[in-house]
């Protein structure tokens, strides 16, 4: 299971595959415990996996079918690769449908490999659920999509493999951190505009409420000796949030937007404790 690199599993609508180089340089080069709240893609734990620079680490988010996909390939990543095989073997449109539409299945290992089919096949690798939880992104017409990458997902379950995954309030995983860690928080960023939401990524909302509660608990972090790095959109909102913070403008090329003429570079913030 050895490779040179580890890279997310994932699409993941604001991954931070872009921003890594400024990231990783405003993280500690030796971590006790490193922590991601909201992991999504993982781009940055994987990172930092991959140059062995924490010696334990907890991933977390509310999401659910996230969450499942982790845990899966932390615990029979051969199993997933198998039930990918069958997915890959049946895609279609009409078999993408089929398989959205389904109810969640009993088993971790089924619920992962689905979440991992729809995400590679679904429109713009988007998560994108309803007010009942449902998915429900369309069908993405790719030629060939990359369903399975056998090579990255046993490279991510050796990352996984020590590794406390959990499913919970970003609040709730931060009491954990201690002086000496380092925490990376990635929230569902504010929108930059009253039309700039795009997806859904659970049930509940996190709206400028959740935000408020988030700018506490950053700093709360810091005043315990933690070392935290957050990254949001560039916002009047965002700027009074953490202006007692170190805040960084950097840009990062979106691609979301169903709008092409509004797709680029775009401002975002990191902020350090």
């Amino acid at each position: 299971m050895e490779r040179r690199s580890c890279d997310p599993v994932l699409k993941w609508a604001g991954g931070k595959r872009q921003l890594l180089p400024k990231i990783l340089e405003r993280l500690p080069a030796r971590i006790p415990t490193y922590f991601e709240p909201f992991v999504g893609g993982g781009a940055v734990f994987f990172a930092l996996a991959h140059e062995k620079r924490f010696e334990k680490a907890v991933l977390a988010d509310q999401n659910p079918d996230l969450i499942d996909v982790y845990l899966a390939l932390k615990s029979d990543v051969e199993a997933v690769i198998d039930k990918l095989r069958f997915h890959r073997k049946k895609h279609s449109e009409e078999y993408y449908y089929q398989v959205r539409a389904m109810r969640r299945p009993a088993s971790l290992v089924g619920r992962a490999s689905r979440m991992i089919y729809l995400n590679k096949t679904g429109f713009n690798g988007l998560y994108r659920v309803n007010q009942s939880g449902e998915f429900n992104v369309p069908f993405g017409r790719y030629e060939k999509p990359r369903i399975l990458d056998e090579e990255r997902l046993r490279a991510a379950a050796l990352a996984l493999e020590h590794v406390d995954v959990q499913l919970g309030d970003f609040e709730t995983v931060c009491k954990q951190a201690k002086k000496g860690d380092a925490v990376y928080l990635d929230p569902p960023y504010l929108p930059v505009s009253a039309t700039a939401h795009f997806a859904q990524y659970h049930a509940v909302r996190f709206a400028l409420e959740e935000h408020e509660r988030l700018a506490r608990v950053f700093s709360e972090l810091g005043k315990r000796g933690v070392h935290a790095l957050l990254s949001n959109s560039d916002t009047p909102d965002t700027r009074r949030l953490f202006k007692s913070h170190h805040v960084e403008n950097v840009k990062a090329r979106r691609s979301i937007n169903s709008n092409t003429s509004r797709r680029g570079p775009i401002g975002e913030i990191l902020v350090s404790s």
